[in-house]
């Protein structure tokens, strides 16, 4: 151990997946300071090690994951790493978590746990340090970055016709989207695309959760799938969406299985470039909080094709890599705290002042 890694508490009702997970972590610089068999524990450990960063089992005894993330984000706000397994059942539980303060989830592999966790140590060694530099809420209504009204202020407006907002996100980001779709007005009648870094199994209950808080009938992309007005998609974990076509204010999507940009599938990049390619009408690209580049060629691309950009603001960022390496592009028009986006966006497809 070098000791500049970040510091971790590994909470799992399994010995042998916490072993497996300590090994992986130590094994890529990730300093593990405690083990925990519950919630119990776990909350107990961050107390008294006060690590960067938990990662943490959902389904445990006597105090499940849900539960020691809500006391840890009360008690001794770190930041949380869910590690989920992939199922319908688990994946409703693992976005109770993120409801709760988790900033974000990993996917358990089934199967020879051992070998294919090897397999993906690259992967959650990156994920762990990046969330162990996520800015964490404080317990106060788990809205630390709220700055007020101006995300429910009403904007009363005419709006451009046929406009079409993408909107990108990885590691926190399923809360952000969440807040931006909710308060986008439902009058502005736009055809949103979501890309948010998450594995196929989650895509489909999370494209569900928003279309139970937003204003726009949301669903998770099928090949070929066509929207409107009124309409939001989310690609699906493990698949590309493309636009291909727009006519008579219509979108339609292709579904690729092309090899991963940036390491990841769905890529915001491929949309976005691709919406800059085909996509008529007003066009405005979001880039919301996430680790890497993914985003920034899409929206320098979109900025060429004559669309307003966006990026979320480093303050309110859980990571502010993906809209950094946004705005280093120098194609960001603005930059805007989360609660702000809403209105960031209102303004973009707006054809009147308020």
């Amino acid at each position: 151990m070098t000791g500049d890694g970040p510091r971790a508490v590994v909470a799992d009702d399994s010995q042998f997946m916490r072993t497996v997970i300590t090994d992986i972590l130590e094994s890529g610089g990730v300093e593990v300071v405690a083990t925990a068999r519950d919630g119990r524990e776990a909350v107990d450990a961050v107390a008294e090690c006060a690590p960067d960063v938990v990662t943490m089992d959902v389904e445990m005894p006597r105090m499940d994951g849900i539960e020691a993330v809500a006391r840890i984000v009360e008690e001794c706000p770190t930041p949380v790493l869910m590690l989920s397994a992939h199922t319908d059942e688990r994946a409703d539980v693992t976005f109770e978590a993120l409801e709760a303060g988790a900033v974000d989830f990993f996917t358990k592999p089934g199967g020879e746990i051992s070998m294919a966790m090897s397999r993906l140590e690259e992967q959650l060694v990156e994920m762990v340090r990046s969330v162990a530099a996520a800015d964490v809420p404080s317990a106060a209504g788990n809205t630390p970055h709220s700055t007020g009204s101006s995300a429910t202020a009403p904007l009363r407006a005419g709006y451009a016709e046929e406009a079409t907002v993408i909107v990108g996100a990885s590691t926190g980001g399923p809360r952000e989207v969440e807040r931006v779709l909710t308060a986008l007005p439902g009058e502005a009648d736009l055809r949103l695309l979501v890309v948010q870094h998450m594995p196929a199994g989650f895509t489909g209950r999370f494209a569900a959760r928003l279309d139970t808080c937003s204003e726009y009938d949301v669903r998770e992309a099928t090949d070929g799938d066509r929207i409107g007005g009124g309409e939001a998609l989310v690609a699906p974990g493990g698949s590309h969406m493309r636009v291909t076509s727009y006519a008579s204010g219509r979108l339609r999507v292709t579904l690729t299985d092309e090899p991963p940009v940036h390491n990841v599938r769905p890529a915001v990049d491929v949309t976005m470039t691709s919406a800059a390619e085909v996509a008529d009408g007003p066009l405005v690209g979001v880039v919301l909080t996430g680790m890497g580049e993914d985003g920034a060629a899409g929206i320098a691309a979109l900025k060429a094709a004559g669309a307003r950009t966006i990026a979320q603001d480093e303050q309110t960022s859980a990571v502010f890599g993906m809209p950094k390496r946004a705005i280093e592009t120098g194609a960001v028009d603005e930059v805007l705290p989360i609660d702000e986006l809403r209105d960031g966006i209102v303004r973009a497809v707006r054809t009147e002042t308020a």
